[in-house]
């Protein structure tokens, strides 16, 4: 997130909601989340949060300036005057040290905290700012990331709550007082710019209230409810915007790139990728205390319309940083896809609906993997569907990013994405099983892993084997103290094909929820087996300019494109000319470049797409670590293609392809190979349409 100069508008107010029902209850969630740490990893995802561990963010916090001299401990490090670095770090490592179970994470962890929580404010402030310089936006994060530890570890739980539950009094201490922290005041030290952060990501507070509400009220609910009230009051809200007055007549559904800049800058905080990656779950948010249903229907048509007009093919928001079109050229920030695909999770356990959790899984199966090199010692700032090099760009095509946005390493362009980043498997591992009703435990977020809970009925254990999404079969190992219910989500692209069976009873088809996608087995006493069959064929998706997108199952296919590489010493982000000290960083962290040594620029024939699977499609497949490393994922497929003449965008990237006539074979046609996309750093994810039946 990087600030940007911005006029705020209350051109849409006229669309806001009603005020907040009164109301002393919260909306329950359709599916209860396990309590964090309740859940660990396996298999593939296992070996990708060991990989964070061994790589960038678990090294953070012993050399990154951000974070290892960040305000909030007691230095005075900060890569922007609203302080967020440290609490994006805490948000992502407190749940990579619990699902590993990693003790010099959370040794850094703890540490870490009970700095801050020594550092508290005697009127409960937390954090470092003083006067006219504090603003509630960097405490929601940090919240977040305090709750997860307060749930994972007990003797932090009393602490954290009564930390919180002082600071929750001074917030509402300070609404109540004209709103201060959260809207602009004559003579604070930051600007109404700035503020709006705070105001248009307020639903990232409103879930630590409702935590507290739920979980650890104390003497503080009304409390509570005022401030989740007071924080929509005046907020830049999510339900205003996705409205179809307010969306369609703010040009939304056209590429932001063709409206008028005066149009676009005064909505910017609704246009900003990570805002919007954020703000996809608010509506759910917010009807939990309102009791608006009718912001359900607003949920469905904010994630509808983003990924309608701004929707990258891998699951994530095109916005570099603003929101585009759908040019394959068009950035997405690392930043925007954690936050959508938490977004996506949220709003499955919410409102039920099958959608999210696909959405949820599209995206942290494509769009997070390919923006990490494969030891995760490098990121990028910025990804495009058609990125065939990730190179020093002679021009930049994003809105507000520089020339090195899409190259890998520690902090490119901005360093938000370097703290951020964390939170991406760890989250998807935290809602990967729900608690469905009083006795009943579900596995949404497809995935190896095993998950322990305590339903009314007893005690759980499930544990998932499964190479997926890379192959189909998962196999659960389920032992009960008791009977229970339990369920597999069935994604909506699953075939015809897709079954279960329990033990050694023949197979049966699925028929799952139609809402849910959930499909429910009684599980009796003692120790059960079942395996999971979720079948799928290649599907393509039209894209801009008479392209498409490849998939089968969560997976994006791309045209893979060979590279060599490049590394130097890691740069400063305001300053890439010049390098970092040889002894700043742990010597792994590099800053790479990726030049493509092959063609790019071609047309298939979706008609001659092969999917190519391995022998061995069982469950318990072994699969190479690291799993998004270039050639080593188990399926591929092939296709005959041709290249065509494809001119460049500012004579940089890959723009639009030709149609129609334009668009012509310049050599014989030849077969192409395509990979899973989170595995080519170098790609082609959406392909020209051409017939070479006749060729």
């Amino acid at each position: 997130m990087q600030p940007t100069s911005l006029l705020l508008t209350t051109a849409i107010a006229a669309f806001s909601l009603v005020a907040a029902q009164s109301n002393d209850t919260l909306v329950p969630l359709v599916f209860k989340p396990l309590p964090l740490s309740s859940i660990k990893p396996a298999g593939w995802l296992k070996d990708q949060l060991q990989l964070m561990s061994d790589g960038l963010a678990g090294h953070e916090h012993d050399f990154y300036a951000y974070v290892a001299h960040s305000s909030w401990l007691g230095g005075e490090e900060e890569y922007s005057s609203l302080n967020e670095g440290f609490p994006y770090w805490l948000n992502g490592l407190v749940p990579l040290a619990y699902s590993l179970d990693d003790a010099r994470l959370k040794d850094q962890v703890h540490s870490s905290v009970q700095i801050v929580l020594n550092r508290q404010g005697d009127d409960g402030w937390i954090g470092p700012e003083t006067g006219t310089a504090r603003n509630f936006w960097a405490r929601y994060p940090l919240c977040l990331g305090l709750i997860q530890l307060a749930e994972a570890n007990s003797t932090w739980t009393e602490p954290i709550v009564d930390s919180l539950h002082r600071f929750t009094q001074l917030m509402h201490d300070m609404l109540a007082q004209n709103y201060t922290g959260y809207l602009y005041h004559e003579g604070d030290k930051l600007s109404a710019d700035d503020n709006s952060w705070g105001r248009v990501r307020s639903q990232d507070m409103m879930i630590t209230l409702q935590w507290l509400y739920e979980y650890h009220p104390g003497n503080q609910s009304q409390v509570l409810l005022d401030n989740m009230k007071y924080l929509h009051d005046q907020g830049l809200n999510w339900e205003d915007w996705y409205n179809k007055a307010a969306y369609f007549g703010q040009g939304m559904n056209k590429d932001l790139n063709t409206l008028p800049l005066n149009l676009t800058t005064i909505n910017y905080p609704y246009e900003h990728g990570v805002n919007v990656g954020q703000g996809l779950k608010a509506p759910a948010v917010v009807r939990r205390f309102t009791h608006n249903d009718s912001l359900i229907q607003t949920a469905q048509d904010g994630v509808n319309w983003t990924m309608q007009y701004h929707g990258a093919s891998s699951g994530t928001v095109l916005a570099d940083e603003r929101l585009v079109g759908l040019a394959p050229y068009s950035g997405s920030e690392l930043c925007t896809s954690v936050e959508t695909i938490y977004s996506l999770s949220y709003l499955y356990q919410a409102l039920g609906t099958n959608e999210y959790a696909d959405r949820a899984e599209l995206a942290a199966f494509n769009s997070l993997p390919a923006m990490l090199t494969p030891d995760w010692w490098g990121r990028q700032y910025m990804a495009e569907p058609n990125q065939p090099y990730a190179q020093n760009l002679s021009e930049t095509p994003f809105y507000n990013t520089n020339s090195w946005g899409q190259t890998f390493g520690l902090e490119p362009n901005y360093p938000c994405c370097t703290v951020n980043h964390p939170q991406g498997w760890p989250k998807f591992l935290s809602n990967s099983f729900v608690q469905v009703g009083d006795n009943g435990l579900a596995h949404v977020l497809l995935s190896p892993g095993s998950a322990q809970a305590t339903l009314s009925g007893g005690k759980v254990t499930v544990t998932a084997t499964t190479a997926y999404p890379f192959l189909e079969q998962l196999s659960y190992t389920i032992t009960a103290t008791a009977p229970f219910d339990f369920y597999v989500r069935v994604p909506a692209w699953a075939g015809s094909s897709s079954s279960l069976s329990v033990g050694n009873d023949s197979s049966r088809p699925l028929s799952p929820d139609p809402s849910t996608g959930l499909q429910k087995l009684s599980i009796p006493r003692s120790t059960t087996t079942v395996s999971y069959l979720a079948s799928s064929s290649i599907r393509t998706e039209s894209r801009e300019n008479d392209t498409v997108a490849v998939y089968k199952g969560a997976l994006l296919y791309a045209l893979d494109i060979s590279n060599t590489n490049t590394s130097t010493l890691p740069k400063p982000f305001n300053d890439p000319s010049t390098y970092f000290n040889a002894t700043y960083a742990p010597p792994e962290s590099r800053d790479w470049e990726y030049h493509n040594i092959s063609a790019w620029n071609y047309a298939i024939d979706p008609s001659t797409l092969t999917y190519h699977s391995p022998e061995d499609v069982s469950a318990s497949y072994e699969l190479v670590n690291p799993i998004f490393a270039s050639g080593v994922a188990p399926g591929y497929m092939t296709a005959q293609a041709c290249e065509i003449e494809w001119p460049l965008f500012l004579g940089s990237v890959p723009g639009y392809p030709p149609t129609g006539d334009a668009k012509k074979c310049v050599f014989a046609a030849q077969e192409v190979r395509l990979v899973p996309y989170g595995s080519a750093k170098t790609h082609m994810a959406e392909l020209p349409v051409i017939d070479l039946g006749s060729t």
